[in-house]
């Protein structure tokens, strides 16, 4: 006797193997203060930010931005240079957008 597999079973099969082939990269860039709101927009993840993180990603020959986000100095390097950039430039923010392709 063969047990034959629900068609809903191999639905979420096809989807699992389609969510682990997919190629993720994380780029950190500067969040520019530009007069149009677009940098907050990225820096609070609003959904405002979502047309201009998917055209980097798409600037980088990847589909989609995932997700995006304000990252915080230390996370990028312990703190230390952030802070001698922050002295010798100006402050600046860095956002986080996770690419998908």
């Amino acid at each position: 006797m063969r047990k034959l597999i629900a068609p809903a079973t191999i639905t979420l099969l096809l989807a699992l193997a389609g969510q682990a082939s997919a190629e993720t990269k994380i780029f950190i860039v500067e969040n520019q203060p530009d007069g149009y709101g677009i940098d907050q927009c990225l820096a609070s993840g609003a959904n405002c930010g979502k047309p201009m993180a998917s055209a980097y990603c798409q600037s980088r020959k990847y589909g989609q931005a995932v997700s995006f986000r304000k990252v915080e100095p230390d996370e990028i390097t312990g703190g230390v240079a952030a802070e001698a950039t922050c002295r010798a430039r100006g402050c600046i923010d860095f956002v986080a957008i996770e690419c998908e392709r």
